[in-house]
């Protein structure tokens, strides 16, 4: 059975922006969302609000539809009828402006969403007739997820608004924004303040201190302080709180996420959905999207970068036979992606053969569960695979990349990629240590074990982009109908929208717009 802890039937979830006025800005900077005459009174209020702020991860981007970023690196292409639209598309093809809209605008606004609930907890729990260390436990949850949310935004925007509490009007809200460094400095100042207050327990629902310091490693990577990453990553390895799933696949699928089926040892944070009440998407979500519709679309640069069984690229290894072209592969291959003539089956053996025709031939497998098949927008209403934000075995890629940058290659970080590669029903072979002897070499090993093992989930855009090689990267890849994939050195950070130039005078626009 799954086992969540935070969602609830959605007359509890009451804090996330309930008002009257000025839509748009109210549903991200409530004034007056429920009056402390009723609420704060009692532990389950603040627990009640606390669901509230969780409920936030839900949205857009922050929740199951991350995947479709994938879209915007070398990974994979997106279908026109994603739920972000086609203009995800334009986020590729260099057609970025002021007035793109869509994508860009759920990008800025639905961490400013979950932001303005985090405030307004942050604002009002201490009425609550609670110990300050009982607070403090749930003030650290919730600055972690504004430290998320923030993260977000620095790496799409660079410097923005930086909003401590609620703004007391819609004129207060209007300011300029803070310094790429300055977001970085509060975010920071968030995680630490979490890491020093949530416990010390795997992760099974709500965030504890190795979510925290998972994510505070990947912050800290984004602002190339390897040193202080690598020490970080090394706490958490060293706290034997968490571990690798022997089941790659089943980290992605409900079954494999559930409380006591050991996956929860590797998945770090995830935003939670339980059926029926709160599934990704009403008549939609993962199984019908990616497996029906096939809405991502890996590339086949993608495809050849993974190995064979013997370690070797495709263009090296003995046993690649372009007549099979993906036997003898990288068994996270099969377990990511839908391969040409691959057969789909449910747990009754049922052939599953209603995804649409993949204009690249491949279709995103990962997130996927075939025990639903055959997918209707019936079986949508039990779709809800958790969205994993983070997990073990990026940790200890962070790991490896961050020891690598900061002191060069060293038994440690060997073993920390090689752990990855070898987990139970990968079982790739260890890395080369002869061939991957500098720490130039050894991080070009590292960045293709990210790639590997962390496709499709999301993390590759911002990845290319910490690396500084989208510039170059990109533009050699072109879509299916043949168009040069456009990626500038000013597209690093995206454009604000018009909208939001025109709702705050004080915003001025990134360069290059």
């Amino acid at each position: 059975m799954k086992t969540k802890y935070l969602l609830r039937s959605a007359s509890m979830i009451v804090l996330v922006a309930i008002s009257s006025c000025n839509k748009d800005f109210l549903d991200r900077n409530p004034l007056n969302s429920v009056s402390s005459q009723i609420f704060w009174q009692s532990e389950t209020d603040v627990q009640t609000a606390l669901a509230g702020v969780y409920s936030r991860l839900q949205q857009n981007f922050l929740g199951y539809e991350r995947v479709y970023l994938d879209g915007l690196s070398d990974n994979a292409f997106l279908d026109n009828n994603t739920n972000q639209g086609g203009n995800m598309n334009t986020l590729t093809t260099g057609n970025l402006s002021a007035a793109t809209g869509g994508a860009i605008n759920n990008l800025y606004s639905s961490p400013y969403r979950a932001i303005s609930s985090c405030n307004f907890f942050l604002d009002n729990v201490d009425k609550a007739p609670l110990t300050d260390a009982a607070k403090n436990v749930y003030k650290a949850e919730v600055r972690f997820i504004r430290a998320l949310a923030y993260f977000d935004l620095v790496q799409l925007f660079g410097g923005v608004p930086i909003y401590r509490t609620s703004p007391p009007t819609a004129d207060d809200a209007k300011i300029a924004k803070s310094s790429a460094a300055d977001v970085y400095a509060f975010i920071n100042e968030d995680l630490d303040f979490a890491i020093a207050n949530l416990p010390d327990d795997r992760y099974t629902g709500h965030a504890v201190r190795g979510s925290a310091k998972g994510i505070k490693v990947r912050v800290l990577l984004t602002q190339q302080r390897w040193a202080e990453a690598a020490g970080l990553a090394q706490e958490i390895i060293s706290s034997g709180k968490f571990a690798l799933a022997n089941n790659y696949a089943n980290l992605f699928k409900t079954a494999g996420q559930s409380s006591g089926a050991g996956s929860n040892n590797e998945i770090m944070f995830s935003t939670q959905y339980l059926a029926p009440n709160n599934i990704q998407r009403a008549n939609q979500g993962m199984d019908i999207e990616l497996g029906w519709f096939s809405l991502i679309m890996p590339y086949k640069d993608l495809i050849d970068d993974y190995e064979m069984t013997d370690g070797r690229r495709i263009t090296e290894s003995p046993l690649y036979n372009a007549a099979t072209p993906y036997a003898n592969r990288d068994p996270r291959l099969d377990l990511t992606i839908k391969l040409p003539g691959e057969v789909w089956r449910n747990a009754q053996g049922t052939v599953w053969s209603g995804s649409y025709v993949s204009q690249t031939t491949f279709i995103m497998e990962k997130y996927v569960d075939l025990s639903r098949a055959p997918f209707t927008t019936s079986t949508a209403q039990s779709t809800d695979q958790d969205y994993v934000h983070l997990r073990y075995a990026d940790v200890l890629l962070m790991y490896a990349e961050a020891q690598n940058e900061a002191n060069g290659p060293s038994s440690s970080v060997y073993d920390a990629v090689d752990a990855v590669r070898g987990r139970a029903g990968v079982n790739m072979p260890p890395l080369d240590r002869t061939r991957y002897s500098t720490k130039d070499l050894l991080r070009e090993a590292i960045r293709h074990e990210r790639r590997i093992e962390l496709a499709l989930e999301g993390q590759r855009y911002f990845d290319l982009k910490r690396w500084n090689i989208a510039h170059i990267k990109l533009p050699t890849l072109k879509t299916p109908a043949g168009t040069t994939l456009v990626f500038g050195t000013n597209n690093y950070l995206l454009p604000f929208q018009q909208s939001e130039l025109d709702n705050n005078p004080q915003l001025r626009q990134n360069t290059g717009y």
